[in-house]
């Protein structure tokens, strides 16, 4: 994707979830689909942003229920981010190839975070 995806040898501990790399996809695929709708449009990706910030701050919280919480947070979102997308698709505001994109790695993340949240 981009040089900062390239994470050798960090000690971050978001850097070694497959669950934040997914969610770098979907926000990824999101930009792709080119929502033309601007309320749509800032909705998926704010919220994909947000899946991304979630998933990083559940990694680097401590305790189990802080870590559930914020992957918790970040599967809702997730949700919101697809939700977006096959509105904006649906309404012919998005491409739609680009879109069932997002909703095939929205599912692959929502289950991702499913796991981390139990």
């Amino acid at each position: 994707m981009n040089q900062f995806n390239h994470h050798h040898g960090s000690s971050l501990p978001h850097h070694r979830l497959l669950a934040y790399k997914k969610a770098l996809a979907l926000l990824a695929a999101v930009r792709a689909a080119q929502i033309r709708d601007a309320k749509l449009r800032d909705e998926a990706l704010r919220a994909a942003k947000g899946t991304c910030l979630n998933i990083a701050e559940g990694a680097g919280r401590v305790t189990r229920g802080d870590k559930a919480r914020a992957y918790a947070i970040a599967r809702g979102e997730c949700v919101e981010v697809v939700a977006a997308t096959e509105i904006a698709a649906a309404a012919g505001d998005a491409v739609a190839e680009a879109a069932a994109d997002v909703v095939a790695v929205g599912n692959e993340l929502y289950l991702m975070l499913g796991a981390l949240v139990r």
